[in-house]
């Protein structure tokens, strides 16, 4: 085949490429029913009792019913497959940004306070927060993927509430954060949930907001 001729095919097969659209993966689609059947394996053998060090890949492969490079083909690690199935149990973040600072506070801890009754995230959540020094890789995946956000979100609010003159404009919002998340896993940490003021969200946001609002 001659330049010119060759040319003109290679410039023929790449036009015919891009309008055929964007290629398909290679390989079998990624099953949302294996997904759920791994991390809910190793959900259910954590909360068993068993030590993230007693975890394995292979274990939760046959719990889940799935082929060992089936695991290794969504994560590469333990360490990861743990911290993405323990922010599982993380409960989304719901839209704020229409509700009013004290609403949107109230909301971010009525989550807490719920997370905590349910024995079993409670247990787990602990695994992550508890032990960084044992599994550093793990605690920081799981700041990052399930903790950081609900930071972000929260963080949000109160620079909302700054610029909209709702609190002092020279809160700490670091600090505040702190102090509100801090209450509350105080109150559940040292107490029965069952326990738990139906109000306990509001009583410690408001008293909050007293220091925290514009004088």
């Amino acid at each position: 085949m001659s330049g010119r001729r060759k040319r003109r095919y290679c410039d023929q097969a790449m036009k015919e490429q891009r309008t055929a659209g964007p290629a398909r993966p290679v390989g079998r689609p990624r099953s949302e029913k294996a997904d759920k059947a791994i991390l809910e394996a190793a959900l259910d053998m954590l909360a068993e009792g068993m030590s993230v060090a007693e975890v394995s890949i292979e274990a939760i492969a046959a719990r889940a019913g799935v082929g060992k490079t089936t695991v290794y083909r969504r994560w590469s690690n333990k360490e990861d497959l743990v911290a993405d199935a323990l922010a599982t149990l993380k409960a989304p973040i719901p839209p704020l940004t229409g509700a009013s600072v004290r609403e949107a506070l109230v909301t971010y801890l009525r989550i807490l306070r719920d997370e905590s009754g349910d024995r079993r995230a409670r247990c787990l959540m602990n695994l992550a927060v508890c032990d960084p020094e044992r599994h550093p890789r793990l605690a920081e995946r799981f700041r990052v993927t399930a903790v950081e956000p609900w930071r972000a979100a929260i963080r949000a609010v109160l620079h909302r509430g700054i610029e909209s003159g709702e609190l002092r404009r020279d809160l700490d919002v670091e600090v505040a954060l702190a102090l509100l998340s801090g209450a509350m896993i105080s109150y559940t940490k040292w107490c029965d949930p069952g326990s738990l003021p139906p109000d306990l969200p509001e009583r410690i946001v408001d008293e909050a907001l007293a220091g925290f609002r514009s004088r």
